[in-house]
């Protein structure tokens, strides 16, 4: 099983925690291990790391004690090994692009003729990629936020319309 530790880019931690890690260099606590007061924090497999995405993911390794919590574990001493570089800037782009275009049909399905979210994540690919200027991905942006926020206030409209005696469409 791989294990992994997130840390900013000069591998100083993201999340909490104090002191800047180096590679190959084990790192110890003393006391009892607890979530979230005591250890080193560490993702164990890729379900813990969703949660804990930051700028750097290091493959890690530990030894001794350790205590398992629901989106994380906690170790007594750990060290990095080996910087993922597949995890980078692009990657972290594209992998936005693939989540929202995952549930894109939620919004489509009640949307059809807004075709703005698509649209911005085609330019967010183009843009992970270097082919995209900074105004055209500011436009684009700016149009997904716009859409949002028109989806947003239409669920609200129709909520309020629900709580002054109307029907409750939004339940979906």
């Amino acid at each position: 099983m791989k294990i992994y530790k997130v840390l900013n880019e000069d591998r100083s931690c993201c999340n909490g925690g104090s002191g800047t890690w180096k590679l190959n260099e084990w790192r110890e606590v003393e006391g009892k291990l607890v979530l979230c007061e005591n250890g080193f924090h560490l993702c164990d497999g890729e379900l813990h790391l969703l949660k804990w995405l930051g700028q750097a993911i290091y493959e890690a390794e530990y030894d001794g004690e350790i205590v398992r919590g629901d989106d994380k574990v906690v170790v007594r001493k750990a060290r990095i090994i080996r910087k993922l570089d597949a995890w980078n800037e692009r990657t972290a782009r594209l992998f936005a692009c693939d989540c929202a275009e995952h549930v894109l049909h939620i919004f489509e399905n009640e949307y059809p003729d807004d075709n703005r979210p698509r649209k911005v994540i085609e330019v967010a690919r183009r843009y992970a990629n270097g082919e995209v200027n900074e105004e055209e991905w500011d436009a684009a942006s700016a149009a997904a936020w716009a859409a949002a926020r028109d989806a947003e206030k239409e669920w609200q409209a129709k909520r309020l319309r629900y709580y002054l005696g109307g029907e409750d469409d939004t339940q979906d």
